[in-house]
């Protein structure tokens, strides 16, 4: 596993006798950005919340950094190594402006009020506005959150994550509810993003998808169907029949 950052192998996870996951092998690469498409119940969530503890499968295991077995440890344990997660819908501290969710984020540990009243030291504070630069928010610093945009503050939970310097960013449906220019931008930030660390992207937009992937894995009922560039998987018999042939293109 040289070179390899997550190693899941023979994963399977059970919800009241479905299988979500069955039989899981995955991997990726430290410094890659790698994209996992697949139809709805594929799989592409609980992969996500098992590499970050949210989900325990009952067969199978899960390795960080060619050494670190994750299965036994707390979701924060595993945020603490390095690795954190996206989700979906932005999470954002409407009430705080765009710098005290950043601070808050970066204090996560100590609990709002401590974190907020905690005088950041002066690399703390640069480590925020690079990450506000990062994500094109150094303008709106000030703003309070709630009055972001929908792509906004997306880009916002996305620094949330990185000023915690996670070695490892899952991103469940970044552009979901995005214009096409935020989705754009949004691509481009994650490109940047995935020359720091490595990135795992869930995605259905498959224009979004071929904007940033370099290699896709497939999910079909809970196991890897193919893996490949997006030529490769649009061009892919099996495939087309069970993803792209269903009209998510």
């Amino acid at each position: 596993m040289n070179g390899t950052i997550i190693y899941v192998e023979g994963v399977a996870v059970s919800f009241d006798g479905f299988k979500a996951l069955h039989d899981l092998n995955f991997m990726m690469e430290a410094g890659e950005l790698r994209v996992v498409i697949g139809p709805n119940g594929a799989g592409k969530t609980t992969l996500l919340d098992v590499i970050c503890g949210k989900v325990k499968p009952i067969t199978g295991r899960v390795v960080f950094k060619e050494y670190t077995d994750l299965l036994p440890l707390r979701e924060s344990a595993i945020a603490n190594l390095g690795i954190g997660r996206k989700f979906q819908a932005p999470t954002v501290y409407t009430s705080l402006n765009v710098f005290e969710n950043l601070e808050l984020s970066l204090n996560r540990k100590k609990g709002v009020f401590n974190a907020l009243f905690k005088k950041l030291t002066p690399a703390q504070r640069d480590r925020i506005l690079h990450t506000l630069e990062i994500i094109g928010l150094i303008q709106k610093k000030d703003e309070i959150a709630g009055l972001l945009s929908h792509g906004e503050k997306q880009w916002l939970e996305i620094g949330m994550v990185m000023v915690q310097e996670p070695k490892v960013m899952l991103v469940d449906e970044p552009v979901a509810g995005m214009t096409d220019h935020e989705t754009e931008k949004t691509g481009e930030l994650l490109k940047k993003i995935s020359t720091e660390r490595s990135v795992l992207v869930i995605e259905h937009d498959m224009a979004f998808v071929r904007q940033i992937a370099k290699k896709v894995t497939v999910l079909h009922e809970g196991t890897v169907l193919f893996e490949g560039t997006v030529d490769e998987v649009q061009n892919h018999a099996k495939v087309r029949e069970v993803y792209l042939g269903r009209g998510e293109h």
